[in-house]
């Protein structure tokens, strides 16, 4: 019979690095997601379309996709809805890509969206000190690059199943 883990010494999923960050993380999506839509009518994941396109105006949708974390087709039904809207346009690329840009319509939007997304970054920071936002940087920093590459030792890991 395997060996039971002593769950005494274990810490609770609730004080788990990857809960608390996550966790962390679903509270600003959701906020922000409530704030861009009733102030500027746009999903969470049209807000990152719109800010990664203006930020990058070569992007093609591939490349959209992987900056924004979505499947492709997911991010293909987000570029739709802006083009339908008018605030995203595309235009033939080499093969059969296409290069996404705003229009001036987007970029107005994009505007004072960044504006708002500012606005909240300044509210969180707030609450840190100086030293605690230059710790913050680093450790996420830190925790990314590692995330990263433990990401790329479990898909090279063989399947033992």
């Amino acid at each position: 019979m395997p060996e039971r883990a002593n769950v005494r010494n274990l810490v609770p999923i609730t004080e788990l690095l990857s809960y608390r960050l996550s966790r962390t993380s679903a509270a600003l999506s959701r906020s922000a997601a409530l704030r861009y839509r009733r102030e500027f009518d746009v999903t969470l994941g049209e807000w990152r379309a719109i800010a990664l396109i203006a930020a990058d105006p070569t992007l093609t949708l591939n490349r959209l996709a992987r900056r924004a974390g979505l499947d492709k087709a997911q991010m293909s039904r987000v570029v739709t809805k802006l083009t339908e809207r008018g605030l995203v346009n595309r235009t033939a690329g080499s093969g059969r890509t296409f290069q996404l840009a705003l229009t001036e319509t987007g970029i107005e939007l994009y505007r004072g969206l960044i504006r708002a997304a500012n606005e909240r970054d300044a509210t969180f920071l707030a609450v840190l000190s100086p030293e605690e936002r230059k710790v913050l940087v680093r450790a996420l920093d830190k925790l990314a690059d590692l995330a990263l590459d433990v990401e790329r030792q479990e898909r090279d890991h063989p399947n033992d199943l």
